[in-house]
Parts: structure tokens; C-alpha cells; sequence
């Protein structure tokens, strides 16, 4: 069949690390327009790839099956609309969009015109997210019954200048990383009942949040798991990315998915051994059961961010179902407005 031309509608560093480098190396796809407002950063890497100086000039190319929304957060609802309003399929960068009616709104469009929309939720293939499924499908621990999740940043200074940091284009902790580690509970767990959270800024002169805690309370498929998720910018020392303990266990991870950094240093996933972690940064695995004491190092899975655009292509092209399906992910977004409104109330919010 005839590739997916798409079209990405920026090259900051999420059209550079984390869409680019996908399409360019899936032979399904073709990376065939990049908007760059005024430079050709993309000409480097992506020469075949023609370059627009707006968005209105990308959607307007009759020949793109499929537009990434990557830009700053407060565009993402416009910029999917008007694409969907021309007939492509889109695929949204998190967070999908900053209130719930938006996200309604996105999605019956795109049910009315019979297209794809999906939104970039690439961290449900970290490879230390596969591995903790991995352990609670095999029942390892046995009963769960707490989950902590922990996305550990240090970044004590205030980037000046950048949307992400002054919040006029949205922005802020709760929205970027919390759209992941939230995500990734709901994926495990199912929706919560209800939702206590406390958001602040914590760095000196700072304008976003940068720091959250969260509580998921009885979620839909395990309502006795007691569910905490947090993220901060002032973690120099970083404490475990994932905390899991059942009647039968304990597991803890450290350190982070390691494609975002290869991505970065400019390594391509089609790179041999994509995703595999360190034997060093492996979790440990600590049960007793029958007597029996194991405490040993678990094997971390290979992470696959590749997965999520082979997935789109499989949708699109052979109507398997949609891994990452935008009607889903308003869910997110609901979760994240009910930790604002608790954070601000100081109250449990119900769903």
C-alpha cells in the first residue's frame, strides 16, 4: 500500500526527538512536510522532506494523509480541529488538550469524518512500564495493593523565555509529565473514583507548576490499590521511578527510560538493541512466598516508541484497533482537571 505522507507541524525538540526520527525509519510512512517558520533545521537530516512556513500551508497540501500536532499546548485543540476540518488524520503530542470539552469536542469530529485521531501517549512503551505489566500479569507480588509512580527531574533554574516556562502557552508539570505517569496508571488500574492532589511551584521565581502530587482513589479494576503519582524539577537526588508492593512482594526501579536520551544524542530506533536497558539499572524484585525469600534483579523489557506510529499505520491502513485512541485519552485530561480543582480545594474530588 501506498505510505502514510504525514506532515509534522513543528521541529522544536518534539518533532526532532520524538516524531521525526519514528517516521523517518518506519517504511510505512513518509516524512513528507515540516513547518519551520524561519529556519531549515530539518533540511540536515530530512532533505526529501519540504519545508512550510505555516501551519495553514501544511493542511492545505491535498496530498498529506496524516498531521502531528506538536505544538505548545494551548494550540493543540485549533490546530487538530482545522486539520481534521481538512481531512486528515491527526495525531496529537500530549497533553491531547487543556479541558475536557475541547477533547469531546476533537473527537466526535473526527468520528463524524471518519478519521484517525490519536494522541502521542509514547511512554506506555517504556521498558520500565512494560516490565512492572509484566510483573502484575504474572502476579509476582501477588495482591497489589500500593503502586507509586515517581518521575524524578532536577532543574533548579527558570529557562527564560520558553512557553513551557512562562505558561502563556501552556506548559507546567501537571500537564506535561503528569499526562504520562497519570496515563500510565489508568492504563494498569482503570479510572479512579476520585482524585486528591496538591500542585505547587516550588523553584524560586518560578511561573508554572513544577511540582505534583497525586492520588488516584479506587480505581475501576483494582479499587484496593492505593495509587500515588509524583513528578518535581527538584530532585537532585532521584528516588525510585516505580514503587510496587503486594502481599506476596516487593519491586522497585530506578532511572529512567533510556530512549529519550539516545533520541537526543541523535541515534536513530533503528539503532541494534533499541530500548534495551543497562543490567546495572535493572529493578529489584524482593518476595516471599511458601518460605521462601527471592531478592534478585529483574530483567528490565526492551522499551519500543516505535510501536506507537506501527500501530498507526496497522489502524489507518488495516483497521486494527487504535492503541493510543483520543476518545480514551480525554479521560487524562478529566484526571487532570479534577487534581487541579482538588490541589486548589483542597478537597477530594469525585469523578
Amino acid at each position: 500500500m501506498d505510505k502514510i505522507r504525514t506532515g509534522l507541524a513543528a521541529f522544536g525538540m518534539s518533532g526532532q526527538v520524538f516524531h521525526a526520527p519514528f517516521i523517518s525509519t518506519n517504511p510505512h510512512f513518509e516524512l513528507t512536510a515540516v513547518v519551520e517558520r524561519s529556519k531549515e533545521l530539518s533540511r540536515a537530516k530530512y532533505s526529501q522532506s519540504r519545508i512550510v512556513r505555516s501551519f495553514d500551508e501544511l493542511i492545505g497540501m491535498k496530498e498529506l494523509d496524516l498531521v502531528v500536532v506538536n505544538t505548545p499546548d494551548s494550540f493543540h485543540y485549533e490546530h487538530a480541529r482545522r486539520a481534521l476540518e481538512a481531512g486528515k488524520h491527526v495525531i496529537v503530542e500530549k497533553p491531547f488538550t487543556t479541558t475536557v470539552e475541547e477533547g469531546e469536542e476533537l473527537v466526535a469530529l473526527a468520528a463524524e469524518k471518519g478519521l484517525t485521531l490519536s494522541v502521542y501517549q509514547n511512554r506506555r512503551w517504556d521498558c520500565d512500564f512494560l516490565t512492572v505489566k509484566e510483573i502484575l500479569a504474572k502476579g509476582l507480588l501477588g495482591r497489589l495493593v500500593e503502586f507509586e509512580s515517581t518521575f524524578p527531574r532536577y532543574r533548579n533554574f527558570i529557562k527564560p523565555n520558553t512557553w513551557k516556562e512562562t505558561g502563556e502557552s501552556g506548559g507546567g508539570l501537571t500537564y506535561n509529565l503528569g499526562a504520562h505517569v497519570i496515563d500510565q496508571a489508568v492504563q494498569l488500574f482503570g479510572m479512579p473514583e476520585a482524585v486528591f492532589a496538591d500542585i505547587d511551584v516550588l523553584r524560586t521565581g518560578g511561573k508554572v507548576d513544577d511540582y505534583f502530587i497525586i492520588h488516584l482513589l479506587k480505581p475501576a479494576k483494582a479499587p484496593e490499590v492505593k495509587i500515588t503519582l509524583k513528578a518535581s524539577y527538584l530532585m537532585c537526588e532521584h528516588e525510585p521511578r516505580f514503587v510496587l508492593h503486594g502481599t506476596e512482594g516487593s519491586f522497585v526501579k530506578y532511572g529512567l527510560d533510556p530512549q529519550e536520551e539516545a533520541l537526543t544524542k541523535g541515534l536513530l530506533p533503528t539503532t541494534p538493541h533499541w530500548g534495551e536497558e543497562d543490567r546495572t539499572q535493572w529493578g529489584i524484585l524482593h518476595t516471599e512466598k511458601g518460605g521462601n525469600v527471592v531478592r534478585e534483579s529483574y530483567p528490565t523489557l526492551p522499551g519500543n516508541y516505535a510501536a506507537f506510529y506501527e500501530n498507526i499505520y496497522q489502524h489507518i491502513r488495516q483497521g486494527v484497533p487504535l492503541q493510543s485512541n483520543a476518545r480514551e485519552v480525554v479521560g487524562i485530561i478529566r484526571l487532570i482537571e479534577a487534581a487541579w480543582a482538588s490541589s486548589r480545594t483542597q478537597s477530594v474530588i469525585k469523578l
